[in-house]
């Protein structure tokens, strides 16, 4: 099975996606696998690449967990309550940190 878009209420969903611009990627996934970074950009149609975050040029720094990424930017899973920052350029910004709570 590939993952693909589905329907639900007359709209189109992927089983990659964000509700609003936090910035927080939901899986919501009928199968139980490892999604990438650049998975996420391809279903939104957005290049991702060691030089280009959508349409930003330059050098792209990623961090992972608040660790530097050395390697592709596309390969960076996205696992539960992961941490993913892209810097593009310079200065390079401090990873930050983001506080998940459990629901009530």
């Amino acid at each position: 099975m590939t993952a693909g878009f589905f329907l639900m209420m007359g709209r189109c969903f992927s089983w990659l996606h964000t509700h609003v611009a936090d910035g927080i990627i939901h899986i919501e996934s009928p199968v139980q696998r490892t999604y990438t970074l650049g998975e996420f950009f391809d279903i939104w149609g957005q290049p991702l690449s060691a030089n280009q975050v959508g349409p930003a040029h330059g050098k792209v720094t990623a961090f992972f967990n608040g660790k530097y990424w050395n390697g592709d930017p596309r390969q960076i899973p996205l696992l539960k309550h992961a941490q993913i920052q892209l810097d593009v350029g310079t200065p390079l910004i401090a990873p930050e940190s983001v506080t998940f709570h459990k629901p009530l």
